[in-house]
């Protein structure tokens, strides 16, 4: 996999073998990573069955518009918030032909960050069509932007994979 580490590139494989097996298909909502966690999977030779799409909503505006994102969400909690994550990852879901999505919203950096909200905090949510949900909050710390980013990438995969496990 061009530009992606062996971790990376194991996981995404790994992902797409379980959910093509399964019959199950992957919707991604991305703010901070821009597109990455679809990257990542769409990599992999196969990935066509079990890629439903992928959105890249770096923009509040886009949050509402591609995905369904309630204003009255962003204005309470912000972009990067549990709630905005869950409301991604159940847009998706709606606005795709996918059983799983997941859903990535944080601050990458360098600026940007507060003390409520430091740089490398992000929230990642799955959720699925048998109305399930998940959430993580993970902050990673003022790593660097690509390092962020990167991390996002692998939670998202490890989040995934662990479907594919259970």
């Amino acid at each position: 996999m061009s530009g992606w580490t062996r971790d990376i590139e194991d996981k995404a494989r790994e992902i797409i073998a379980s959910f093509s097996a399964m019959g199950l298909m992957i919707a991604t909502a991305e703010s901070c990573t821009g597109g990455l966690i679809a990257g990542a999977l769409t990599e992999i030779a196969g990935s066509s069955a079990v890629v439903d799409r992928g959105f890249v909503t770096y923009s509040n505006r886009a949050k509402i518009e591609m995905l369904g994102v309630d204003p009255a969400t962003l204005d309470a909690f912000g972009a990067v918030s549990r709630q905005t994550a869950l409301e991604m990852a159940r847009g998706a879901l709606s606005r795709s032909q996918a059983d799983v999505s997941i859903a990535v919203t944080g601050i990458a950096g360098p600026g940007g960050g507060s003390a409520d909200k430091p740089v490398g905090l992000v929230h990642l949510a799955m959720a699925s069509r048998d109305g399930k949900s998940e959430h993580r909050e993970m902050r990673y710390g003022e790593i660097g932007r690509d390092n962020v980013r990167l991390a996002t990438v692998r939670t998202a995969l490890a989040m995934l994979a662990e479907i594919a496990a259970a």
